[in-house]
């Protein structure tokens, strides 16, 4: 549709109408408007998975492996893959918009929502993001570059004040939006934070570069409820504000336009790109029929997704395990039984189906080995809610948990058995006054239990009867991710004599602004560490090969907080070593979204980094440790061997402010300037094969502004085939302004049979070698010298050379 036409349909409009689509109508969907035949579009959290409009535990949606997963790919081809399966779903599930992909960078190893985004490097998260937009929106589906910009860490995340160099934000942060643009994103999503003192809802930074510069022509949309004025936005380069009905649009803006303070040409071009939008989608046209992807189709992408993003960090000479050599393998630890698979917040969803670590070594061993598993002392984590497991509905005796809404005088309004006790978005009838979750808990343990209810307002907790919590817990936040996502949970604990049913009953009333999730929570009876540990000692004393998996849990790393350290929770780090001192055979599997301290990396036999893998966590992993997949994955960022060494580790702003005080030295940038060598570099990542780098072809001159190729010929010296990841690092030593020691250039990715040799070719752009220079404010690429380096990571080159820059063009 061109501009003319949709020219023609704003003109159809009053500017109540054209006001009125400026603002959500629901939480997830835009405004619809019949006169021009516009249907409403449906938006969809979407990074790892296609959640739809509903928190809705009986509506599944396949999982994907987290963000810094995807970003271990190191494979645009098999990330536009997998955003095709997003568009997929969200065609399944009568979605317009998915809103990912995450952008933001790994600046400090504490950022909690890590798992979310791809990578340390602007060049890597570039690439990778315009990869998965490409996937998405092939097939008609919107793609969403959040969060824009300098929005890399959650405290205070509402009101932060990110204050960063221009220089900075060009060459850093603004770097992965522009290479989302340039791939043709059809949304951008200013995020909650203002940068150097003005609120990203209203930055001339959403003019200039985003619409000016670059040419976004889609649209700038608000992260959930962060429109917090009238007037500037509007006049300003935001389109959409969400969500609504009710925000600080509307009424209050048509006011403004009337009274002259807000041109109405601003709300015809919000209007003009909201409709090119809606074209995009086929808003203006019926839905479209459901697309069918198959499940076995899907299950497949899933798996070997999880198995190319791994990444092995050391081997001993232990992996890949050969079945037929093996009786007796020893899989230890909780998070083999049951695995993180996601990170926290309102990226969430609900998978149909987890394939745990344990099941899928047992899938691959039946008919060889016999597997045993010893949880170990617990990692710490917080207690589950009730679920069909455990529970059953004490109305129907099915299983599940029965969730009741109750008006003022306690008279039902509405009742359904549901199979979660986390209910985050019950329906609320007229009248509703408080939401019950109950069930009849079936204790396979006895003892002295933990049980919790999560919500605000005044929440009660009875156990047949007897009350064991009851209080009035006030919202401390106006985080919506904790509000309306992960509530604080408030327990009490109850002695548990036999393993007959207890019928549990939490309620929780709502309040003005406290939201309406309501999670019910219980724990068993910890076991005696001490025991425990013993007990998987002598477990993998007696195995041919003890496998342990250990990570992080659901409040360590999670949107809303960052985290306050890098260790593993509980007694993680004394159960490996204590495995790893009786089998020289251990291999570990770090189950974690960002980087953790792995104080005992040396004294294990292989080192294994599993993300959070989606739904296929168990037959990925299951296919790498036992060879019939590569360990495909390289580091998106750099993991020190402990937070002191970090050199970036603010995330607390002072003052309201976060100085970005680094500036240009982030991930391994920063720990080449400080001259100091992280546990494993950014890039690092071992395959099951050997490569030796041969020759290296590169320019001896370029033009400035001249994007080069870099050709590396290397053979596989191993035994087996094999796939490679070729990067480039560039240097200038010398330089009239600052820059990092070395940074990140690009990258190609080759296979080989054993012996066999093969090129690969890495394109260099020229962006690679420019720099922001703030007095012409404009960007310049020095003339001169500079270093070329070829190698297996940021701290493993293998070639150097030398390019010269010419200020005219080379010739000859």
């Amino acid at each position: 549709m061109d501009d003319r036409t949709l020219d023609r349909h704003i003109g159809k409009l009053t500017l109540e109408q054209k006001v009125r689509l400026l603002t959500g109508a629901t939480t997830w969907r835009t405004a619809g408007e019949a006169d021009i035949g516009l249907r409403e579009m449906v938006m969809s959290d979407g990074p790892a998975g296609v959640r739809g409009e509903a928190w809705d535990e009986r509506r599944p949606s396949a999982l994907l492996p987290s963000a810094s997963a995807l970003g271990a790919l190191w494979d645009e081809g098999l990330v536009e893959e997998l955003g095709g399966l997003l568009a997929a779903e969200a065609v399944r599930k009568g979605v317009d918009v998915v809103l990912a992909p995450t952008l933001n960078l790994h600046r400090t190893p504490l950022g909690g929502r890590h798992f979310e985004c791809f990578s340390e490097d602007p060049e890597l998260t570039g690439r990778t993001g315009a990869a998965l937009i490409r996937g998405i929106q092939a097939h008609g589906v919107g793609a969403t570059a959040k969060h824009y910009v300098a929005n890399d860490s959650e405290t205070d995340r509402l009101t932060v004040d990110v204050r960063v160099s221009e220089r900075t934000l060009r060459e850093v942060y603004l770097a992965p939006f522009e290479a989302a643009v340039e791939a043709g994103v059809w949304l951008v999503m200013a995020g909650y934070n203002a940068v150097n003192g003005r609120p990203m809802t209203s930055h001339p930074l959403l003019d200039e570069p985003l619409k000016e510069e670059w040419r976004f022509d889609g649209v700038v949309v608000s992260d959930w409820a962060a429109l917090r004025s009238t007037e500037e936005p509007a006049r300003a380069a935001l389109d959409l504000a969400m969500p609504g009905p009710r925000s600080p649009w509307g009424a209050s803006l048509v006011r403004a336009v009337k009274g002259g303070r807000v041109p109405e040409e601003a709300v015809d071009e919000k209007v003009r790109r909201l409709f090119r939008l809606a074209d995009r989608v086929g808003a203006f046209a019926p839905r479209r029929r459901v697309s069918v992807r198959g499940s076995h189709e899907t299950r497949a992408l899933l798996r070997r997704a999880a198995a190319a993003g791994a990444v092995l960090l050391t081997n001993r000479g232990v992996l890949p395990l050969d079945p037929t050599e093996l009786s007796t393998v020893a899989v230890i630890g909780a998070h083999a039984a049951s695995p993180r698979t996601q990170g926290g917040g309102s990226a969430g969803v609900f998978p149909s189906d987890v394939v745990t670590p344990l099941a899928g070594i047992r899938a691959r061993l039946r008919g060889h080995a016999r597997v045993v598993h010893v949880p170990g002392p617990p990692p710490g984590s917080a207690a589950t809610p009730l679920d069909i497991d455990r529970c059953s509905d004490p109305r129907s005796g099915a299983p599940g948990v029965l969730l009741r809404v109750l008006d003022e005088s306690g008279r039902e309004l509405y009742a359904e058995r549901r199979l979660s006790g986390r209910q985050l978005e019950p329906a609320l009838p007229a009248g509703a006054r408080t939401v019950e979750i109950s069930a009849l808990l079936r204790p396979r343990r006895t003892g002295t239990w933990t049980f919790g209810v999560g919500g605000f307002g005044r929440m009660t907790l009875t156990l047949d009867g007897l009350t064991i919590l009851d209080g009035v817990f006030p919202r401390e936040t106006d985080d919506p991710a904790v509000v309306h996502v992960n509530p604080p949970v408030h327990t009490a604990r109850a002695a548990l004599a036999s393993k007959r049913p207890v019928h549990v009953v939490a309620r929780r009333e709502l309040v003005p602004g406290g939201g309406r999730a309501t999670v019910v929570t219980a724990a068993p009876p910890e076991p005696d560490a001490a025991g425990a540990s013993a007990a998987a000692v002598e477990v993998a004393r007696a195995a041919d090969v003890a496998i342990v998996v250990v990570g992080t849990t659901e409040h360590e790393e999670t949107e809303g907080y960052d985290r306050s350290g890098l260790s593993l929770g509980g007694c993680q780090d004394d159960l490996v070593r204590a495995v790893a001192s009786v089998n020289p055979r251990t291999v570990v599997v770090v189950n974690s979204g960002g980087p953790v301290e792995m104080p005992w990396r040396e004294e294990v036999g292989a080192l294994l980094l599993a993300w959070f893998p989606g739904q296929e966590a168990g037959a990925g992993l299951a296919d790498v440790l036992f060879g019939l997949a590569e360990p495909g994955g390289r580091l998106p960022t750099t993991w020190g061997a402990s937070l002191t060494d970090a050199p970036v580790t603010r995330t607390r702003p002072v003052g309201g402010r976060l100085d970005y005080a680094e500036g240009l030295h982030i991930g391994h940038r920063a720990w080449l300037r400080g001259g100091r060598a992280p546990a494993f570099w950014f890039g690092h990542g071992l395959g099951y094969t050997t490569w030796e780098y041969e020759t290296v072809d590169a320019p001896t001159k370029i033009a400035a502004g001249e994007a080069f190729t870099v050709r590396v010929r290397l053979r596989n010296t191993g035994v087996r085939a094999g796939r490679e990841v070729v990067q480039v690092y560039a240097a200038r030593p010398g330089s009239a302004v600052e820059r990092p020691v070395r940074w990140f250039a690009g990258w190609a990715a080759v296979g080989a049979e054993a012996g066999r040799a093969v090129t690969a070719e890495v394109e260099v752009p020229a962006r690679a070698l420019r720099h922001w220079s703030e007095e012409e404010r404009a960007w310049s690429t020095e003339p001169g010298p500079y270093r070329l380096m070829v190698g297996r990571s940021a701290g493993d080159p293998r070639w150097e050379g030398t390019v010269s820059v010419e200020r005219r063009a080379v010739t000859g």
